[in-house]
Formats: C-alpha cells, structure tokens, sequence
C-alpha cells in the first residue's frame, strides 16, 4: 500500500498559488475627470440683478388753493388721458372772487380813461398816472383771481395711470396737500442696482446688453439704458441704473412689480486664457500647475498665471491654445494618472 503523504504534500505546494490568483484584485479602471480646453476667446459675462417695474415719473397732484372737494374722478387703476378731469373743489367762492375783481378793473378803466380825457384842464398830471395805478393794480387783483379758479381744478398732466386716492372726496383740504398720485406709465422702466466693474463696462460701452424676465413669464423683453446715478451707494459699492423697455411688457405690468434683468458684457480684452480656481494644483513652493490630459493620461504641466480686476484668473504663459486640462479636482489627482473623460453620470 502506498502512503498518501506524497499526494498530499503537492496540493499543498499548489494550494497557496491557486489562491493567491483568486485573490489578486482587478485593475483599476481609468478614474472620469471634467475636462476644458483653452482658449483665448473673449469670455462673455453674465449677470442676473433683481429690480421694480418704475414708471417714467410718478406725481402727487395736489391744488394750489384750499377748499372742500367737491369732485374726485380717480378712480385706482384707471387710465386717464392729458387733460382729463382728476378732481375739483367747490368753485363758488373763487367764482364770485373773480367777478369782484372784474367789477374793480371795469372801475379803474373807466376812472383812468376820464382823468386822462380832462388832462390839463381840471385834472392834474399826477391825478392821472394814480388812476393808471389803480387800473394795473385791478388787472393783476382780475389775473389772480382768474388763477386761483383755474387751480380749483387739478387735470392730468400726461397720459397716466392713477396709482392711489390720497384723500376722500368732499373733504376740506388745504392748499398742497396731496389728493391723489400718478404714474406716466408713457415709458415703462426698471431700477437696478449694478457693481462697479459692469458699470464702469456699461458706460465704456462694450456690449452691455440688458433684458427683462418677469415671474412665470419665459419670455425676455429687451432693455435700453436711460439714466444712471454717479454716485455709490453706501453698501456695495453699486450704482442704480435706470432701464427702459424697448417694447411694451403687456397689460397687468404696473409701477412696483418684481423682475430679474439678465445683463450681458462681452468680456474685457484678455490678458491670457481663463482659468478656473479648480483646474490649478500647487507644489510645496506655492507654483501653480495644471494637469494637461493627453490620450488617456494626465501630465503635470507649470503654468504663470494673473488675478485681474474682474476676478478672473489668466494664464500668461503655459499650454498653448486647444489643449485639453482638467477642469476641476487637479489637486486630487497625479503625475501621470490614467484617466478618461466625464460625459454624464454613470458612465
């Protein structure tokens, strides 16, 4: 009988490679990274600002003289033309005030056309020019009459919008105070406040082009730059802007209705190629790098690069233009890594 120790001691010299290779683990696959290639075309910028519907201009109409209203046509959200009745106070007293001050200019007149017919007879020089008096004083005593029933009725002074009824009809009210506000919806505008740096390229004129979405509304409506404040606002360091739409906005657009302005601006001549703060890694020293990515593998290249005013930052000098880096995530990642380019989401 044979002694089954030789078997035995074979499958145990092959045991430990038989597991060995059940145990080795698979290769690791290419890790997807987010590329950008470079350029040194000019980069668009983009903003988005929250602004108010403003009108033209708005007015607090209000008589010149005192009384009680009798008339009050101002109904809220109506649209009344230039010219149209707004309000009228009780016009009886200026009425009579008017007819007392033609009566005295009748006066005068004829007291000043008979002294000056009886010049030099029993009538002195100096009685003659007294009577001249009395008749400019009644003309401009008749003027301002005539004003003051004029100012007893307040009519629209443009095309407009009445906003709000300030007090009630038959109310006494002195003279000043407001009755009742307009807006000259004429000119549909909006106010933004914008930062420096637009603005300075707003003014400069480089492409600044501005349109207007309202909530819910999908549709943009072009923007027209009307009027600016030239001095800063004391948080932000932003000028208010004021805009105008190219086109009517629709009905039920009114003074006071919330907007997003989209501004765009071609971007300032570039001092190199753009680069965002992910695509850069660093060595111990703090020199910047980037991972340049060439058929399947990453290549730490140096790169100089600039912060300029707009925030942005350029590289002067590295890879030329076309070639492929990482676009963010350099810092975790290797000299010579195997990798692949991300298109979506689990693949």
């Amino acid at each position: 009988m044979r002694s089954p120790w030789p078997l035995l001691g074979l499958l145990a010299l092959f045991a430990p490679a038989v597991t060995l290779a059940q145990d080795a683990p698979p290769p690791t696959p290419p890790k997807p990274v987010k590329l950008m290639e470079l350029t040194t075309k000019p980069m668009v910028l983009k903003r988005q600002f929250f602004g108010q519907v403003a009108a033209r201009q708005t007015v607090d109409l209000a008589f010149q003289v005192g009384g009680q209203l009798l008339e009050l046509n101002a109904e809220e959200g109506t649209a009344k033309s230039q010219g149209d009745l707004i309000a009228q106070l009780d016009v009886a007293g200026y009425e009579r005030a008017v007819a007392q001050a033609k009566a005295n200019y009748n006066k005068a007149q004829r007291d000043a056309e008979r002294l000056t017919s009886l010049r030099g007879q029993a009538v002195s020089p100096v009685q003659v020019q007294d009577a001249e008096t009395q008749l400019k004083l009644a003309e401009i005593a008749l003027a301002n009459a005539n004003d003051n029933l004029g100012h007893a009725t307040l009519r629209a002074p443009f095309d407009a919008l009445v906003a709000r009824r300030l007090i009630a009809n038959y109310q006494t009210v002195a003279a000043g105070t407001p009755v009742v506000r307009l807006h000259d919806v004429s000119e549909m505008r909006v106010d933004i406040q914008v930062p420096e740096v637009l603005f300075r390229q707003a003014g400069a004129g480089n492409g600044v082009s501005f349109a207007a979405e309202f909530p819910g509304d999908p549709q943009q409506y072009p923007l027209t730059l009307r009027e600016f404040e030239t001095e800063t606002s004391s948080i932000g360091q932003s000028y208010a802007i004021t805009l105008a739409f190219a086109e009517n906005p629709g009905a039920f657009v009114f003074p006071g209705a919330s907007v997003t302005v989209y501004a765009t601006a071609d971007g300032l001549p570039a001092g190199g190629i753009i680069l965002p703060e992910t695509a850069l890694t660093y060595d111990p020293e703090g020199a910047p790098f980037v991972m340049v990515y060439q058929d399947g593998t990453l290549t730490r290249t140096p790169v100089t690069v600039e912060l300029a005013e707009d925030g942005n930052l350029y590289m002067t000098d590295g890879p030329a233009d076309g070639t492929q880096i990482v676009m963010t995530g350099a810092s975790q990642l290797r000299d010579g890594q195997a990798v692949r380019p991300f298109t979506r989401i689990g693949e």
